[in-house]
């Protein structure tokens, strides 16, 4: 008891102010506040991350709610093809599915390319032409994928002949498919191989998105007049903004089912459009997968080179025609369902800095 008293009486606190009864959590804060107010420094810093502690914990809690509603949102906007499980996933690889028209010598550069990347489960080429392809180009194009595969199962090579010139053609269901995955590609278009491959786990971790490497965007646009219009942006717009909402299908990944979903279930008014302009079938499958998932496109980058001439978006005229489809499109729909985004995937192992 002698102890306890000679330790009260050596070391006096606000407690002895107060009937003699000491509290240590008392004392604590007297002793922070006497700190604190000798130490205006130290209250600044204290308070400073204090209000970032809460802005970082509210911008979490923002952040959750919106990727819940948005997945929400997915599932109630229209098809969404299933996520495949890669253990289970139907086939292996991916199908290179390429556009042609009339240009015999970029078609040979790109089959052999592409048949020598490993990912290449089958090569599907899409003839427009009242002229069927000659006996000679086929069996020439099949020993070349056949020399070209470094794999110990060889694509499968094969044309899809149509008599019309339609660009609706490069989205017809391919028969016999054994992949889910559809690389959509033109015929002057190369992506490299470890490109390619990387574009495609990125693909597998988002199947139900268009992944790939042509990003392109749209904005509002009020006229004077007060209506508001849609403005279609090329990749000069995409570099300038950093913000893109289609990809291009001259070089991208989506799953086998949009070419079903295109074909069966889009507005035949949209087909017929693309039927009779010759121009914009990228548009339309821009605009199916967004209004069929709700979610933005995910540009890859990587390594891309054109061969031969350019096609038809080196013609005059070319970004009004743009312009008309895509406010004629949205039109047709009823609402524009094209989400932009700033997202780009990129492969970590060949940046310096990440």
């Amino acid at each position: 008891m002698s102890a306890i008293i000679a330790i009260r009486d050596a070391v006096p606190t606000s407690a002895d102010m107060n009937g003699g009864f000491y509290s240590p959590a008392k004392a604590k804060a007297a002793t922070r506040a006497v700190f604190s107010s000798r130490f205006p420094l130290f209250r600044r810093l204290r308070n400073l991350f204090a209000a970032r502690k809460l802005r970082l914990i509210t911008c979490v809690l923002t952040l959750s709610v919106v990727v819940l509603v948005s997945s929400r949102l997915s599932s109630l906007m229209g098809w969404v093809p299933p996520h495949p499980n890669p253990s289970i996933s139907r086939g292996c690889g991916y199908t290179v599915l390429i556009n042609t028209w009339k240009r015999s010598s970029a078609l040979k550069q790109s089959v052999a390319h592409y048949a020598s990347c490993n990912g290449v489960a089958a090569i599907h080429v899409v003839w427009s032409d009242s002229d069927p392809p000659s006996e000679s180009l086929k069996s020439h194009l099949e020993k070349m994928v056949f020399s070209k595969s470094r794999a110990a199962q060889k694509p499968n090579f094969r044309f899809g002949i149509s008599q019309e010139e339609d660009l609706n053609n490069r989205f017809k269901p391919i028969e016999g498919l054994t992949n889910d995955a559809v690389f959509s590609v033109d015929d002057d278009a190369i992506v490299s191989c470890p490109t390619l491959d990387f574009a495609f786990t990125v693909w597998q971790s988002a199947p139900n998105a268009m992944v790939g490497f042509t990003p392109r965007m749209h904005w509002l646009h009020k006229k004077k007049s007060g209506m508001a219009k849609y403005e279609y942006g090329g990749w000069w717009s995409v570099w300038w903004m950093g913000t893109y909402s289609m990809l291009l299908p001259k070089a991208v990944f989506f799953h086998r089912n949009y070419l079903d979903l295109y074909t069966y279930n889009m507005p035949s008014s949209i087909r017929d459009y693309v039927t009779r302009e010759r121009n914009c079938e990228d548009i339309a499958m821009s605009l199916l997968v967004a209004n069929a998932t709700g979610a933005p496109p995910i540009w890859v980058k990587g390594k891309m080179y054109e061969i031969g001439s350019s096609g038809i978006s080196s013609l005059k005229r070319h970004s009004k025609r743009r312009n008309k489809c895509l406010n004629d499109f949205v039109s047709l729909v009823g609402r524009m369902p094209l989400v932009p985004t700033n997202v780009k995937a990129v492969d970590a192992r060949f940046e310096w800095f990440w």
